[in-house]
């Protein structure tokens, strides 16, 4: 079991999350997690065209949560698109407070997460966030990360072993490859989920993504869901797609894993260390 945390930051560094989701997760807090202690930033429920405000506001909010000294773990509300645009502003500015954190969140904001990551700031975690509270189920996700924020492991991703891994989009992870904040994943499990992508699509990301992953221990797949449908039959499943293109590239196909965009997504803390203490 790791360290539990008390005080949790939620702000938003991509797109606004609705005003009535934060309540009702705060309401759940407070009925069956009393030990904790959620503060969702204003910043979370602006909105400026695709965003939850500029750059500049959203930056402003991830290093006013990341810095204070009073908060333990920062749970990002949403994912969407617009994490990327603020990364390289928060590494430059985050303090010591911000090193010590544990940051929470998945899909868009896999680019912090791996930025964290790569600079050992804090411990990333994938795990739901709040925008989750609108799928079907959604209380049972957002339940699973508060209980793990009390200390409770139950909810960990159940194929998480004594093998270091971390878990992506894997649009994220494709466009993030090559970047200032792409971590070292030699010798680490990598999962990977994807949404609303096409199959061509998904072959054509595994063959951008497998070139590139050279010395990972293997690739599990989680959930690919909404899949659009195309004028014509791709012709192979997403596992099948999975699976070849690993096999292209040498990289072991490790079978499935229980993460994605669905109330079932499960938390894996990236690396080994967040399984175990935490500041």
């Amino acid at each position: 079991m790791h360290r539990p945390v008390r005080k949790v930051a939620i702000c938003a560094p991509a797109t606004p999350l609705k005003r009535e989701y934060a309540e009702r997760v705060a309401a759940l807090a407070v009925a069956e997690f009393p030990d904790l202690d959620l503060h969702f930033h204003e910043q979370c429920f602006v909105e400026e065209g695709h965003f939850a405000g500029p750059d500049e506001l959203r930056l402003a909010a991830l290093l006013e949560c990341a810095n204070d000294p009073a908060i333990d773990a920062v749970w990002f509300a949403k994912g969407g698109y617009g994490s990327n645009r603020i990364t390289q502003g928060f590494h430059d500015h985050a303090n010591e407070a911000a090193r010590a954190k544990t940051y929470v969140g998945y899909s868009d904001c896999g680019t912090l997460l791996g930025a964290l990551y790569r600079n050992s700031i804090g411990h990333a975690v994938h795990a739901p966030m709040p925008c989750d509270l609108a799928r079907e189920g959604g209380e049972d996700a957002i339940r699973r990360v508060l209980s793990w924020f009390g200390g409770d492991d139950g909810g960990l991703e159940p194929g998480l072993g004594d093998t270091p891994a971390v878990a992506f989009n894997l649009y994220t992870l494709a466009m993030m490859l090559g970047t200032p904040f792409m971590p070292d994943l030699s010798g680490h499990e990598v999962l990977i989920e994807e949404v609303a992508e096409h199959e061509y699509a998904i072959d054509r990301l595994f063959f951008h993504v497998t070139a590139q992953l050279e010395g990972v221990a293997g690739i599990r797949l989680g959930e690919v869901t909404a899949i659009p449908e195309n004028d014509r039959p791709f012709g192979a499943s997403v596992v099948e797609i999975a699976q070849d293109w690993c096999s292209r590239s040498g990289i072991p196909y490790l079978g499935r894993a229980e993460i994605g965009h669905t109330a079932t997504n499960r938390i894996v803390p990236f690396g080994l260390e967040a399984r175990g203490t935490r500041a």
